[in-house]
């Protein structure tokens, strides 16, 4: 099954200027958060994994029927290798039964996109 996403990055953008960390600690993992205050421009990183969580939750619930939340998506990256998908929800290799949730993810100036595939 696969997922896919789009977000605009200054629609993150403004919802970080609107509701600062209340935003950041609802949608994003500690690990998240590190990371793409890391890198030179967190805003598209944050909304690619945005744009990831999105693509995994439409993945997930059309494949299997479990609505996912935000926070229950952690998207790992690591600078030159693709990104990688923790799924933080208990009974979830039950779910999966082997199975794998791949991603791929994209941004750009105004864009970040990604792919989600359960395989």
């Amino acid at each position: 099954m696969i997922g896919v996403d789009i977000v605009k990055n200054s629609r993150i953008e403004e919802a970080i200027n609107r509701f600062g960390d209340r935003f950041l600690k609802r949608i994003y993992t500690p690990k998240e958060l590190e990371y793409c205050n890391s890198q030179e421009g967190s805003i598209p990183c944050l909304a690619a994994r945005w744009a990831c969580k999105e693509a995994v939750l439409k993945a997930f619930y059309t494949e299997f029927g479990v609505l996912l939340r935000f926070k229950e998506i952690e998207v790992l990256g690591n600078r030159g290798k693709p990104a990688r998908v923790i799924i933080h929800r208990d009974g979830v290799e039950n779910i999966l039964k082997g199975r794998e949730v791949v991603v791929s993810l994209s941004h750009e100036r105004d864009y970040s996109v990604a792919v989600a595939c359960i395989r």
